[in-house]
């Protein structure tokens, strides 16, 4: 199925921890719905802005994947198709080039630099929230110990 010009449902739900696990990956129509809105708002002008190819390294999961694959929590915007993870290494923009793409002019509702270095994220999560109320949170992941931490971005 075609969300948009450039994307397809298999491209968020493509998960091999859920095939391992005999799991379904699965969304309703909300949720493709709200897959719809993230690629219009978010994921094409990315494209159309870079001209090429963006790699969704994680996208739609079910709760029963997010729970498995220790995602953030039962609320993650993963679990109702409104975020995604961007990796973009191995091509010629990098993952930093996206991150700074979508803060300086993309509406959103979360955007978190993943891990990596002051220089690069190994990759990129961004949320767009089905409502239209856009939070704007910037945030910068690390991790502490075995534990993930999130901080502000500056």
């Amino acid at each position: 199925m075609q969300l948009s010009k450039h994307f397809e449902l298999a491209e968020f739900t493509r998960s091999s921890t859920a095939k391992r696990a005999g799991i379904s990956n699965t969304p309703t129509e909300a949720h493709q719905a709200n897959m719809v809105l993230l690629c219009e708002k978010v994921l094409e002008p990315i494209r159309e802005h870079f001209g090429r190819a963006i790699f969704l390294s994680s996208g739609y999961r079910s709760a029963a994947l997010n729970k498995i694959t220790k995602g953030a929590s039962t609320t993650s915007q993963h679990c109702s198709g409104e975020a995604v993870d961007i990796d973009m290494d191995g091509t010629e923009v990098t993952n930093k080039q996206i991150f700074d793409y979508i803060k300086a002019n993309l509406e959103f509702d979360q955007l978190i630099w993943e891990f990596g270095t002051d220089t690069n994220p190994d990759w990129v999560h961004v949320s767009y929230e089905s409502t239209g109320r856009q939070r704007k949170e910037i945030l910068k992941a690390r991790k502490s110990g075995n534990r993930t931490t999130y901080v502000p971005f500056k």
